[in-house]
């Protein structure tokens, strides 16, 4: 065999060894001579990864929430059986956009859990019937801020601070802000009633006034409606009882009169008022 024949032998075996064990072959240098071999090696083994390094099943698939969002849940604000001044003006607000039909109550009850289930629902969002911070957002969004009268539409709203003017003798002391009506007599509160108003276009006057003439089933003159356990204080307008407010609360408003609601407190009320009692009507 001659030299060049061994050298072609030498070269092929290399090459197999080459392929079999994925190296980069070489050629011989210049004087016949194989420099050093470079092996690439082609995977990493397991137990070679670094540490540190989760092996994660694959048929799993990227982490998600139960509605295929890889998003993290929203944070939580009010759900079923929270109660306050912050549930009244979630339903406020929910009643403005008409998916919650009942006037606030104040308590995160079941029409509500409907209501924000229905409205999470039409935009997208997981139903899950909680005002979440999403939800929450959203309905501001489209939504303006509640006015009182539509926190308590029915009523309920707690009395302000009495008036000054309301701390000596006996008087019918009425606050606009807060929709009440205090009978007090000498700085003591004997019951209190809610109360509305007047519009805009025939608003009830504020001041102080006189109880001049009482009729207990008076029927008004200038609108031909009922106005029971009347109270008159200034010109035609009067304190008394209300049927429509009974059933419509603040969704309506008097022509200037004060309208109570609760009959029972207004038929007590009329039965103590005296002629000349005084009446502060104020803001």
């Amino acid at each position: 065999m001659t030299a060049g024949t061994g050298m072609k032998r030498a070269l092929a075996a290399f090459a197999v060894l080459a392929a079999v064990c994925g190296c980069t072959a070489h050629a011989v240098d210049a004087d016949g001579r194989q420099p050093p071999v470079r092996i690439d090696v082609t995977h990493t083994p397991d137990d070679a990864k670094p540490s540190g390094t989760a092996s994660k099943d694959p048929s799993k698939g990227p982490d998600k929430d139960p509605a295929g969002d890889a998003r993290p849940a929203a944070e939580v604000l009010w759900s079923h059986g929270d109660k306050g001044t912050d549930i009244r003006k979630v339903q406020a607000r929910l009643h403005q956009v008409a998916w919650l039909i009942p006037a606030p109550t104040g308590t995160y009850d079941s029409p509500t859990v409907s209501a924000v289930k229905g409205f999470q629902g039409k935009r997208g969002l997981p139903r899950t019937g909680e005002m979440d911070a999403v939800t929450w957002q959203r309905l501001r969004g489209m939504t303006h801020e509640p006015a009182d009268w539509e926190l308590y539409p029915y009523g309920g709203q707690p009395a302000a601070k009495p008036d000054p003017r309301c701390m000596t003798g006996r008087v019918l002391c009425v606050s606009k802000k807060t929709r009440t009506l205090r009978w007090m007599i000498d700085g003591r509160t004997v019951s209190t009633m809610d109360v509305r108003f007047g519009s805009q276009y025939t608003p009830t006057r504020e001041g102080v006034f006189s109880v001049y003439f009482k009729s207990r089933h008076h029927v008004s003159t200038i609108y031909h409606t009922p106005m029971p356990y009347a109270m008159f204080f200034s010109g035609g307008q009067a304190v008394h009882y209300s049927a429509d407010f009974a059933a419509r609360g603040y969704y309506g408003a008097s022509h200037g009169c004060v309208n109570v609601r609760d009959e029972g407190k207004i038929s007590a009320l009329f039965s103590q008022v005296r002629d000349g009692d005084k009446v502060v009507v104020s803001w």
